[in-house]
């Protein structure tokens, strides 16, 4: 018998495509005609589908992620949830596969460790922040500025995309313009990213849910602004800690980018004083809390900030860098109202 060319390969694998699925994208789950996972490397998520029927838009097996634009067929599947390198390992192991019992294959391949699988995904992360480009002069910048943030010095972790892919649960792949923020981790390694798909003009978000997406090794990580040295702030969305900014623009931040990742974030062994930023929701008052806690068992000095609205971003699209300022200062402790404010306030 011939063997097959990769042409035939793929074929006689989109056929049986719910099957390669289970098998190598086993982090993942059916969704109406697709399969949803993280990425090609069998990260759990859902950035990633693949066709599992042929239908007016495509074949089955043509996969799409969604976070990177990257795409391919299902021997681009087994390639990368396995590791592999040699184009003739991809075939060999194809072979293997099709050539087991009807139904699931009779043998199972070998499983990368959930620790391969988020380093596949910050690998994914980092790649689509080298793609991004500096904010200034672009949508990311027009939609920061139309939030009240006109000030952004020190947003080095910030770029933008101009045609950064997001999908629905089912559906069409779509391309809008984004606002792609670095996670980093204490020593400054990217570690994931934070997507804020805009809308055409910059106004505000795009018109999608939802339209903000996390990827990569997020837990006890954070997006930071400036560099800490004994007193540092801490809150939840990108917005919300670049508004103190606007009135502390050298007190250095970070965002979380939730409740729950803020209650976790990594404090740095220099830091002797944390400003928590606590917005006004239960998740965000239960977060606080318990940031505060943990902080306090180390010993550090924890002081909460409260805003008069929601969150400190409404405050300064309602009272103004100024009105901001004069608020955000009345809490603070000793010399740090000086130490931090920028020097416009």
């Amino acid at each position: 018998m011939a063997r097959p060319d990769a042409s035939e390969l793929t074929r006689r694998l989109a056929r049986r495509a719910e099957a390669v699925c289970r098998l190598y994208l086993s982090n993942g789950r059916r969704q109406g005609r697709y399969w949803q996972v993280g990425d090609a490397r069998n990260t759990p998520g859902r950035s990633m589908f693949v066709r599992l029927f042929d239908d007016a838009r495509g074949p089955a097996g043509k996969w799409c992620d969604a976070a990177t634009g990257e795409h391919g067929d299902l021997l681009d599947v087994i390639r990368e949830a396995l590791g592999l390198t040699r184009f003739a390992d991809v075939v060999e192991e194809a072979r293997r596969f099709l050539g087991g019992a009807r139904g699931e294959p009779a043998y199972s391949p070998p499983r990368q460790s959930a620790a391969r699988s988020r380093a596949r995904s910050t690998e994914a992360a980092r790649r689509l922040f080298s793609m991004s480009q500096p904010i200034t002069g672009t949508l990311a910048e027009t939609y920061l500025h139309a939030r009240g943030l006109t000030n952004l010095s020190g947003t080095e972790s910030l770029r933008f995309h101009s045609r950064c892919w997001w999908r629905p649960d089912i559906g069409q792949t779509e391309a809008h313009p984004a606002l792609i923020a670095a996670v980093t981790d204490l020593d400054g390694w990217i570690t994931g990213v934070h997507r804020t798909w805009l809308a055409a003009d910059g106004s505000d978000k795009a018109a999608i849910d939802p339209p903000r997406k996390a990827m990569g090794e997020l837990l006890g990580n954070a997006v930071h602004f400036g560099v800490v040295d004994d007193v540092l702030a801490a809150g939840e969305g990108i917005e919300t800690v670049l508004s103190l900014r606007q009135a502390l623009l050298f007190l250095p931040a970070v965002a979380a980018l939730s409740a729950a990742h803020l209650a976790a974030v990594r404090l740095p062994a220099t830091c002797r004083r944390l400003y928590v930023l606590r917005d006004r929701d239960p998740a965000g008052e239960g977060a606080c809390h318990r940031l505060v806690d943990r902080a306090k068992a180390l010993g550090i000095e924890a002081v909460t900030l409260v805003p008069r609205l929601g969150d400190f971003n409404e405050d300064l699209c309602s009272y103004g860098a100024g009105g901001l300022g004069d608020w955000i200062r009345t809490q603070l402790v000793g010399g740090d109202a000086e130490r931090f404010r920028a020097r416009v306030a």
